[in-house]
């Protein structure tokens, strides 16, 4: 093979794996996170009278009867894993733990305000804040499409505010002003246009509109 033909086959070579690797990141999802309400299953392979279920506490931790409190809430089962043994081996000598994610909390979103249904909705995935508002069936005849809210918790006092423009969608283009929901997202739909929205409000401020409770829950 001359030098012309291997580099037009390096090249050629080159081309070919960019879909792949394009492919193997579109396939790349993030692992689940323990959440309030999970329940683990704790199975010790040589101590079986140790075995328990334990469920995760709105805090996010669970009490367990060697390692005592072990905050788990936004681990992976792995990571859970990992830091319970870690903390058994104070008292253990190598222990061999399974731990099974018994049950889990589906996640949810709640959508207030002027919609046809509001309430908490089940979060699948890819849901967006304009799929979510057809979910409840649609806008109400008063709602002001044009200055939707996104509400998602920002630390424990603070919720971070997005503001979205449905009045106008006649494309697919326009679709890329909606946004991904992440568990916890509130929806607000208003009556009436709201002068003045921050980025960042405290939670106090957001009773204005609905019951503030409801975010990241």
């Amino acid at each position: 093979m001359n030098p012309f033909s291997r580099k037009l086959a390096a090249s050629s070579l080159l081309l070919l794996s960019f879909p792949l690797a394009s492919a193997q990141t579109l396939q790349t999802r993030t692992r689940y996170v323990l959440r309030p309400g999970d329940t683990l299953e704790l199975q010790y392979r040589l101590t079986s009278d140790l075995n328990q279920t334990a469920i995760v506490q709105p805090d996010g931790f669970v009490n367990l009867s060697v390692a005592g409190d072990v905050h788990v809430g936004g681990l992976t089962v792995k990571q859970a894993h990992d830091l319970i043994v870690e903390k058994d081996s104070a008292k253990l000598n190598n222990p061999e733990l399974n731990l099974i994610l018994k049950d889990f909390t589906h996640p949810t979103i709640t959508v207030a305000g002027e919609v046809k249904g509001p309430g908490k909705l089940e979060l699948k995935e890819n849901t967006t804040a304009l799929g979510a508002v057809m979910a409840t069936g649609g806008f109400t005849v008063n709602a002001k499409s044009g200055q939707i809210l996104v509400f998602r918790k920002a630390g424990d006092d603070f919720v971070e505010v997005k503001q979205l423009n449905f009045s106008k969608l006649k494309k697919n283009a326009d679709l890329e002003r909606d946004m991904d929901l992440q568990p916890g997202d509130v929806v607000f739909v208003p009556r009436d246009r709201i002068a003045t929205i921050q980025h960042y409000m405290s939670l106090t401020n957001v009773g204005m509109y609905f019951d503030p409770t409801t975010i990241g829950r």
